[in-house]
């Protein structure tokens, strides 16, 4: 199996484990913004540590990076922290489980953002297996009461989520292509550790004029949101990771494993309960990631 499908599988565990860790955030108080900001701001001293150990034992300089890495970097690290919004103040909306599926949506959005901005393509059977996934987003965006009405505020903000993940996906592959190194982690941490301080900077200065008790709250909370910050670095290394090595689309479909995670949590350690409906449409992207699994391994 390639590497990137295990960096994609270990990004997607850690990932709905984060989510968790967020989520608790936000239901002790923490706003969107703050809860999104301690999953930035502890990264890039650990990352900045963790490449200074690679480059003395390894007796090599920083690689160099690209021209046009700050303009995918920056409209990545943007779309990230939109997306990251969108989705702490969805599980508002709706539970743990469902939330993060209306995320998923960003699967087919990525494949045509990826050929818009890079020229990557997929191919029909890959795009089918993704379309299948995309049908089991649909059917879990149906409110559990009221109806088929598919268009409410939660909906809204998942596919706002969706949206901005699939930019930020692309934007994250585009930055590490332009890294000067042949190891896939290196293109990884480097381009990694520049997003998030640029992320932190921005967050920091927003919460400063328009959220100070949050920014406070997120380091008078440590205990909890270096949990956060520790999971969140260590999933975007997978994501980064995989990134270097495989097309943003395929990366992303094969991430919606994540929603099985996300429906043990939400059951286990939550105590929520979802419909047949809504486990129906999860296992519909679960068939989904296998398909791609099996199509590209």
């Amino acid at each position: 199996m390639s590497l990137w499908i295990f960096a994609t599988l270990f990004a997607a565990s850690v990932q709905a484990l984060r989510f968790l860790l967020q989520k608790r955030l936000a239901v002790g108080g923490l706003s969107p913004v703050a809860a999104t900001f301690a999953r930035f701001v502890y990264a890039p001293p650990a990352i900045a540590l963790g490449l200074a150990v690679w480059m003395g034992v390894s007796g090599t300089a920083l690689p160099a990076i690209g021209a046009e890495f700050w303009p995918f970097a920056v409209a990545g690290g943007v779309a990230q922290i939109l997306a990251t919004i969108c989705v702490v103040a969805l599980f508002a909306y709706r539970n743990f489980a469902v939330g993060i599926a209306f995320s998923k949506v960003t699967v087919l959005l990525t494949v045509a953002t990826g050929f818009i901005v890079l020229g990557e393509t997929v191919t029909l059977l890959d795009l089918v297996a993704m379309g299948v996934g995309l049908v089991g987003v649909l059917i879990l965006s149906v409110p559990a009461q009221g109806g088929w009405q598919v268009l409410n505020r939660g909906s809204a903000l998942g596919l706002a989520s969706g949206v901005f993940f699939s930019i930020s996906a692309v934007g994250y592959r585009g930055a590490s292509l332009t890294v000067d190194s042949e190891a896939a982690l290196v293109r990884a941490a480097v381009t990694l550790c520049l997003v998030t301080l640029f992320q932190t900077a921005i967050l920091a200065a927003w919460m400063l004029w328009r959220d100070r008790a949050g920014l406070v709250a997120v380091f008078r909370r440590w205990r909890a949101t270096s949990l956060v910050g520790a999971t969140s670095m260590a999933g975007s290394m997978g994501w980064f990771t995989a990134y270097t090595l495989q097309t943003a689309a395929y990366v992303n479909a094969v991430g919606q494993v994540e929603l099985v995670l996300s429906i043990l949590i939400s059951w286990f350690v939550l105590g929520e309960r979802q419909s047949r409906r809504e486990i129906g449409g999860i296992c519909l992207v679960s068939v989904s990631v296998i398909a791609l699994i099996l199509l590209r391994a």
